[in-house]
């Protein structure tokens, strides 16, 4: 469950307190009000995260953390210079090596290191207009919680690109 503006809900932690219970007239639910404690995914702007590519495209890199997938470095935030390779489906960074280009690829798979530039909560409900209570009857399919990352400077990107280093 994404809460807007909180983050990806992965587990109650605890209760902290609960109230007593209404049954409210013709309402046959129970109604109770209860303090918890949720552990949340939310990390913060610029930090530096460990995921695992999970596929590329022109648009860019998706990277998977396993337990969350939503995760895009845009070709605009890839190593200067990159470029697709349309065969292999894969980004290549064209690495320079005082005159020498090495191309490094960002295969599927592969670990890789990257900064948290952004976060993008949408609202997912069915209801489109709060005052008029529309109800959407178009499936979309909308990512309520997506992070932007990015690998363009030193030290970020597949981690075997560093190894030695």
């Amino acid at each position: 469950m994404v809460i807007t503006n909180v983050g990806l809900c992965i587990a109650l932690f605890d209760i902290l307190k609960m109230g007593d219970s209404f049954i409210f007239p013709g309402d046959g639910a129970s109604h109770t009000k209860v303090e918890f404690r949720f552990i949340v995914f939310r990390p913060f702007i610029d930090e530096i995260i460990v995921g695992k590519i999970k596929s590329c495209s022109k648009d860019g890199v998706c990277v998977t953390l396993g337990f969350f997938d939503d995760i895009m470095i845009p070709s605009t935030s890839l190593q200067h210079p990159s470029r697709f390779d349309e065969m292999e489906q894969v980004w290549v960074w064209q690495f320079d090596n005082d005159g020498d280009t090495h191309d490094l690829f960002m295969d599927i798979g592969e670990s890789i290191r990257f900064r948290v530039v952004t976060e993008v909560f949408v609202e997912t409900s069915p209801v489109t207009c709060p005052e008029k209570m529309e109800v959407s009857t178009e499936p979309e399919s909308k990512v309520p919680y997506s992070i932007i990352g990015s690998i363009s400077e030193p030290g970020l990107g597949v981690l075997s690109w560093w190894e030695g280093t």
